[in-house]
């Protein structure tokens, strides 16, 4: 995904992302539920 936010390679060198922001998207994204019904759509978060 790098390739589609960065212009060149200098910016890409300069992207770090640690264990620490990963493990929280990840747990973030398993949290989340999404319920659609007819033309609504509720989003929660599960705890």
């Amino acid at each position: 995904m790098e390739h589609l936010y960065t212009k060149n390679d200098q910016e890409k060198k300069q992207l770090k992302t640690s264990p620490d922001k990963i493990r929280f998207l990840l747990n973030y994204s398993k949290s989340l539920h999404i319920t659609k019904t007819g033309e609504m759509t509720f989003e929660g978060h599960l705890n």
